[in-house]
């Protein structure tokens, strides 16, 4: 009997409530968290960690809406579908892990990077005119840099990279910026290059998301 009453007497009334009321507040906390980790994983891409289309897209936006000197970036790996034959699967997710790691590490936390499907990467981010050219070619680099798989091997791997501006193109709008830019991208295909598109890129109609003719390109980076 002493015992219950001692027992009573550590929790009391008041305690109790406090007790009884911490306990809901503590099972939401847990379900925000859980919620958090839900959005962020529809937000994101498993393989990757770059953002899915329509958060890419959003945040795309609205950088060029609220900055002056902004470019758009397109990105495809050469020749991914010979690494996925030749090594595995396994080593495509290695390569396409570091070709996300590499985008996100150049183009810094401001920028949206995303990976808009299989092996296509799209960056928009802050890019001074003056630094464009340093710029992009350090992303070929950064691109042409060997990947060491899991097991010790080392894959030579390539991508084919295009670039469009507003003050270039004459357009603010992301759809018609991925478009010049996917355009650029296809001039320079496998050539090692970055390629920033001009007006006449602008005017290359699309199809099926990609663009059809060549018209003339202005191409930086390393040679293949």
């Amino acid at each position: 009997m002493d015992s219950v009453l001692h027992t009573r007497g550590r929790f009391g009334p008041r305690t109790l409530l406090i007790t009884t009321a911490a306990l809901p507040l503590t099972g939401w906390a847990i379900h925000a968290v859980a919620l958090h980790k839900q959005l962020a994983a529809t937000r994101r891409d498993p393989l990757t960690g770059l953002l899915r289309r329509d958060t890419y897209t959003a945040r795309a936006r609205r950088l060029l809406a609220r900055h002056d000197e902004v470019a758009v970036v397109m990105v495809d790996a050469d020749r991914f579908k010979e690494i996925n034959d030749r090594l595995g699967h396994a080593a495509g997710d290695t390569v396409l892990a570091a070709f996300g790691a590499r985008l996100t590490a150049w183009a810094g936390p401001r920028a949206s990077v995303g990976r808009l499907g299989g092996d296509e990467f799209a960056v928009v981010l802050q890019l001074p005119a003056d630094r464009r050219a340093l710029r992009l070619e350090q992303l070929v680099r950064m691109l042409h840099t060997p990947v060491v798989l899991d097991d010790g091997r080392t894959v030579d791997v390539a991508a084919s990279v295009g670039a469009a501006t507003p003050d270039v193109t004459g357009s603010r709008d992301l759809s018609a910026l991925q478009r010049a830019a996917d355009a650029a991208l296809y001039d320079g295909k496998h050539s090692g290059r970055a390629v920033l598109a001009n007006t006449a890129h602008a005017a290359v109609p699309s199809v099926n998301g990609r663009r059809a003719g060549r018209p003339g390109t202005a191409a930086w980076g390393r040679a293949a």
